[in-house]
C-alpha cells in the first residue's frame, strides 16, 4: 500500500455505494453480466453488504447463479475459498428465490 494512503478497515457502504453494483460492465467482452456483477460484489464487499446487494440483484430480477463463459456459477467459483461460507449461504439462499 502507498505510505500516503490509510488503510480502512470495516467501512460502512451505504445503499446508493452497493446498488452501484448493479451496473458494473461484464468482466470481459461477452462474460455474462449478471456472472460478473456477483462476482464484483464478491471481491469488494463484505458479507453483510453483499448480502444486500443479492437482496437488490434479485428484485432487479437478475439471475445470482448466472454462468460465466467457461459454465460455472459464482457459488461454483468461490466453492473452496476459505472464507466465502457467508457468501455461499447468501447465494444458496438467493437461488431459491431467484
Amino acid at each position: 500500500m502507498r505510505p500516503d494512503k490509510k488503510k480502512v478497515i470495516d467501512e460502512q457502504w451505504d445503499d446508493e455505494r452497493v446498488r452501484s453494483f448493479l451496473d458494473k460492465p461484464p468482466l470481459g467482452e461477452g462474460e455474462n453480466p449478471d456472472y460478473s456483477a456477483v462476482l464484483y460484489a464478491y471481491r469488494s464487499m463484505r458479507a453483510e453488504d453483499f448480502g444486500r446487494f443479492i437482496d437488490m440483484f434479485v428484485a432487479a430480477g437478475r439471475d445470482p447463479l448466472a454462468r460465466a463463459i467457461a459454465g460455472e456459477t459464482v457459488l461454483e467459483t468461490i466453492a473452496d475459498h476459505r472464507r466465502a461460507e457467508a457468501f455461499r449461504e447468501i447465494l444458496s439462499a438467493a437461488a431459491g428465490r431467484a
